[in-house]
């Protein structure tokens, strides 16, 4: 007697399967060069995702004797690896992301027993000295964990999608995915529901040595440069204080968190100093409005000339050198590609002169 199930058999109708495919491809292929032509139009270009991926592809290049620079945006907008090769002997590599706090990875660099090179800091010390709970610090957070815990399949993805993100310009994580479009909604803010600031909109490229550079839109005057300036001061205006916690407190703690990121920057620096490892700290190009609000919320006495008071580490100030002064950021807060070649050009004998080469 047949089982039931060796007796039932699936009957396929008869339709005309290969030309719906055909249909269905045409259409996919359609609706995606529609939504390229689209995205082309806004301004979109080609570039990679500056996915954490890609960071822990670059910090996996990392050796005992390399020359690595951390930091935020501005290390990655304003400092050319072509230049400071040139200039010092050896190719840096580049490990500043945009909007992080550099502090978590000039631990890991501590932490890591191999590593005896050189650390060029950018230091914006809104960010420099984030709290581990702000989103700076989250950014290097995520970063580091995804070099520690890689999987070759991560690895096998990121080599995937590289060359279809250097050739398709929809692919941008960070702006054209559904999540990152809804939050671009207009929603007003409400009672105990404030809208969090925005984050400026695509205005760089980034290759594979993770080398950002300007958009020629942005270098010039027009909407884009006026919408990523306007951006800034909220995103670098720190919210207020919780109604919940008495001022006093909550500046006090607030105070207590900076006296420990010294402590905490200070031992580290000694422990690379201990095993041949230099560190130089850099304050890069801001202009303007950026520039005065940073001055106010984070002066330089009180931050930049501690941090190199108590780590007796050296560091080079572009407000010091007057060929490093001159430099205008078209949106306040990065040089524009052409400038940064320059800059560095101008800033690698400062940095061969105090690495000793």
């Amino acid at each position: 007697m047949p089982s039931s199930t060796s007796s039932f058999e699936r009957v396929i109708p008869a339709r005309p399967w290969r030309g719906m495919t055909v249909t269905v491809v045409m259409i996919l292929a359609l609706a995606m060069a529609a939504w390229e032509i689209r995205c082309r139009s806004l301004g979109y270009g080609v570039t990679l995702n500056d996915s954490e991926d890609l960071w822990a592809r670059v910090r996996r290049q990392v050796e005992p004797e390399s020359i690595v620079i951390i930091g935020d945006s501005r290390a990655l907008f304003d400092l050319d690896l072509d230049e400071i090769e040139h200039g010092i002997g050896k190719r840096p590599l580049q490990l500043a992301q945009a909007g992080s706090c550099a502090y978590p990875v000039l631990h890991d660099l501590a932490q890591d027993l191999r590593f005896h090179g050189t650390i060029i800091c950018s230091i914006v010390p809104r960010l420099f000295f984030a709290p581990p709970q702000a989103p700076p610090y989250s950014v290097a957070q995520k970063a580091l964990q995804r070099f520690h815990d890689a999987t070759y399949s991560r690895r096998f993805s990121l080599l995937l999608s590289m060359p279809l993100e250097e050739h398709i310009a929809f692919l941008k994580q960070d702006d054209l995915t559904l999540s990152e479009m809804l939050d671009d909604l207009p929603i007003p803010n409400r009672p105990y529901a404030l809208v969090p600031p925005k984050f400026p909109p695509y205005f760089a490229t980034i290759d594979r040595e993770r080398r950002a550079r300007m958009v020629e839109r942005c270098a010039q005057p027009g909407p884009l440069q006026d919408r990523v300036k306007t951006g800034w001061i909220p995103l670098f205006t720190p919210p207020p204080p919780p109604t919940y916690i008495p001022h006093d407190a909550f500046f006090a703690s607030m105070q207590r968190a900076v006296e420990g990121r010294f402590h905490d920057i200070k031992s580290d620096v000694d422990h690379l100093r201990a095993r041949g490892a230099k560190v130089i700290f850099l304050r890069l190009p801001v202009t303007l409005d950026l520039k005065a609000l940073e001055n106010q919320l984070t002066p330089r006495a009180a931050f930049w000339d501690r941090l190199l008071k108590e780590t007796a580490a050296p560091g080079i100030h572009f407000e010091d050198y007057p060929e490093l002064a001159s430099f205008d950021c078209p949106e306040w807060s990065h040089l524009s590609a052409g400038d940064s070649v320059e800059f560095t050009k101008r800033l690698a004998p400062h940095l061969r002169t105090t690495l000793g080469r």
